[in-house]
């Protein structure tokens, strides 16, 4: 056992170098729609159901399926008023089930990152060559179906091995969503490549506020609204992001998307100090510009540990 996997060093908030964004911005604000699958009887893993109900579940099934049937739509006509594009937080699969869903989503714009094959088939139990090829296969079916070469990873309902995070370094991904120990992006220890921590958030996750904590919508609008002013005040010294990761079975039922819309319109109302952007034009912009800063105020603040290094930096 482990106490601490060292996947990156203990860096105190305080007195970090600044970041600033591109166009002289404060905050860095992104959007990670969740447009999942979830198979109605999904092969047995004996570390964790498919379903919490003996499969097959319908309600859950069919509840995730009128995300991709309304709710997905309902909330892309919503970000196109405001002129945000999404991060696409994918089930591979779903390429494959819903096309349209994909074509529409291309013809926005919008960043895809890999969640997996399918939201019902998890990362536990999978060896270093089974890890991989579903790597591969993400990569591959994007690119194929997109011609976008994915940069970013999350994870299949947030399950991992304990390759996952250098597998996906040596993939040439940029970001994780995997870890939420930051407001700022940070490099994580991996024996190649240069893999940021990408701020993604529980905390404002609407399968969290909305399943988890039971809030109403418009407490979730105003919880959007403080979690952002809070970001944007810290911004002014250091620099920050910000994202919603949302499920369109949830945030675009009928009762809830205005609300949340009023949250948007409150964080659109400030774009002299936000960078509107994707997960992977903040990563790479992190990586261009802050990687070896961060490194190297790590080292000289004399909080590098031991055990993995930072990838093509090496070293610490």
């Amino acid at each position: 056992m482990r106490p601490d996997p060292n996947l990156y060093d203990y860096w105190p908030y305080r007195e970090r170098p600044k970041i600033v964004w591109p166009g002289g911005k404060k905050l860095a604000f992104w959007i990670a729609p969740n447009i999942e699958y979830y198979e109605y009887d999904p092969p047995r893993n004996p570390q964790r159901p498919g379903w919490p109900k003996p499969s097959p579940d319908v309600v859950g099934y069919s509840q995730r399926d009128w995300g991709n049937r309304i709710g997905h739509w309902r909330l892309m006509e919503l970000l196109d008023r405001y002129g945000l594009r999404g991060s696409i937080s994918l089930s591979i699969g779903l390429i494959d089930h819903h096309p349209e869903i994909i074509e529409a989503c291309v013809a926005r714009h919008w960043e895809f990152f890999s969640h997996g094959i399918y939201n019902t088939r998890y990362s536990y139990g999978l060896d270093e060559a089974q890890e991989r090829a579903v790597l591969a296969d993400s990569i591959r079916s994007v690119e194929a179906a997109t011609g976008q070469r994915i940069r970013g990873y999350l994870a299949p309902a947030l399950t991992h091995t304990e390759k996952t995070f250098d597998l996906i370094a040596e993939s040439d991904f940029w970001y994780t969503c995997d870890l939420f120990q930051d407001d700022q992006p940070q490099p994580i220890k991996t024996k190649t490549g240069k893999l940021v921590s990408m701020p993604y958030s529980l905390e404002v996750n609407d399968v969290i506020t909305y399943g988890a904590m039971g809030m109403s919508p418009w407490r979730y609008a105003d919880v959007l609204k403080r979690h952002f002013d809070q970001l944007l005040e810290e911004a002014e010294t250091s620099g920050t992001v910000m994202c919603i990761p949302l499920h369109a079975y949830l945030v675009s039922q009928s009762h809830r998307i205005r609300p949340f819309e009023d949250a948007l319109r409150h964080i659109a109302g400030h774009a002299d100090d936000v960078w509107f952007t994707t997960a992977a034009e903040i990563a790479g912009h992190y990586r261009d510009n802050y990687w070896d800063q961060a490194v190297d105020d790590i080292a000289r603040r004399g909080l590098a540990t031991g055990g993995t290094s930072f990838g093509e930096t090496g070293g610490l």
